[in-house]
């Protein structure tokens, strides 16, 4: 597991925020008016300490757990396995907090005692409860996007607004002859083992839009995606990860998967759309055109291609830029000037 990623990190930070949290509003809840059961007395500012003293780093324990069960444990377990690994966690997770609650505070008592003191199962199910919240807030995440859910929580784009952004289709190369060859199910299980692979553009600040078959839609806010060129940069990333597991591939598929891509960027419209199953939508010209581009790799034997619009706004890059001369696009009344993209020797 490679803590320098960046989606690691956010995934320890979300659990030491959410962990943080709810020991505050435990308490406050037990510490404002109430009087204690059992030996252990919750003074307000006392507990309000130690809850911003432990908070982080027990959820970063929950958090690494979870950071785990996504690198390690989606995909190569079953799910009645995983949810069994989730709840001997939990246990364990229970028992270290009641440990080191006793060492601070199981002053004349037995560990025992301690453990099953009047109220104690109280906070146990509080524990357990936040657990279960956290990793299902973390699916949700997982499902919307992280940034895609705060922005409906907010309701950011209940009303349509325009945004600049740059859009990259990309394509699994060849993909009716893999499929084929491999069968339906086999070549799907490709595609989830490819797209699960795809994660590593998370580091290039990629935005995941739609997966649509054995193609899916990155998107970059236009600043995002210009800086460090993480546009380009994402697709060599990604082609350097199906390169790096090129031996799990050909056992397993007898094939190694090759992705091909087009970019364009352009203002577009973004809004939220569906009343029982929503999710952020973008329409524009600049959507339709970078999928035009995408679809004349194949024609133009070219791995990555952009627009002319793409092209002069990235400065100062570590690639070399082929022109193939203006392009008659379908569906597209003037013809677009195409570069074809290349790593500097």
């Amino acid at each position: 597991m490679k803590f320098k990623n960046r989606r690691n990190w956010q995934i320890i930070k979300q659990f030491s925020i959410g962990w943080t949290l709810a020991f505050l509003f435990l308490s406050f809840v037990r510490g404002e008016g109430t009087v204690e059961l059992g030996s252990v007395q919750f003074e307000l500012v006392e507990a309000f300490l130690g809850s911003i003293l432990m908070g982080p780093i027990l959820g970063s324990i929950s958090g690494i757990a979870q950071v785990l069960t996504e690198e390690y444990g989606y995909k190569q377990i079953s799910l009645q396995k995983l949810l069994v690994l989730r709840a001997i966690f939990v246990v364990l997770f229970l028992t270290f907090m009641i440990l080191l609650a006793y060492a601070v505070y199981g002053e004349n008592i037995t560990l025992i005692e301690f453990a099953f003191e009047p109220g104690s199962f109280a906070i146990y199910f509080y524990i357990v409860f936040v657990d279960i919240f956290m990793v299902s807030l973390r699916l949700v995440i997982l499902f919307f996007g992280s940034n895609n859910l705060w922005k409906l929580l907010r309701g950011k784009y209940y009303t349509p607004s325009d945004e600049e952004r740059i859009f990259m289709f990309l394509d699994l190369q060849s993909s009716t002859e893999h499929a084929e060859r491999l069968g339906h199910i086999t070549y799907s299980k490709m595609i989830q083992d490819c797209f699960n692979d795809l994660g590593v553009v998370i580091e290039n600040e990629a935005e995941i839009y739609q997966y649509v078959g054995d193609e899916v839609i990155l998107t970059w806010k236009l600043k995002v995606g210009l800086r460090n060129q993480n546009c380009i940069n994402a697709y060599y990333h990604f082609q350097k990860e199906l390169l790096k597991k090129k031996d799990y591939y050909l056992e397993k598929y007898n094939s190694q998967p090759h992705f091909k891509a087009g970019l364009n960027e352009g203002l577009v419209t973004v809004t939220e759309i569906g009343k029982y199953k929503k999710e952020i939508a973008y329409h524009g010209d600049p959507i339709n055109t970078a999928a035009r581009i995408q679809g004349k790799c194949n024609e133009l034997q070219k791995e990555l291609l952009i627009s002319e619009n793409l092209k002069t706004k990235l400065t100062e890059t570590d690639f070399t830029f082929e022109e193939l001369g203006k392009i008659e696009l379908r569906g597209k009344e003037k013809q677009v000037l195409l570069y074809a993209v290349h790593k500097k020797a």
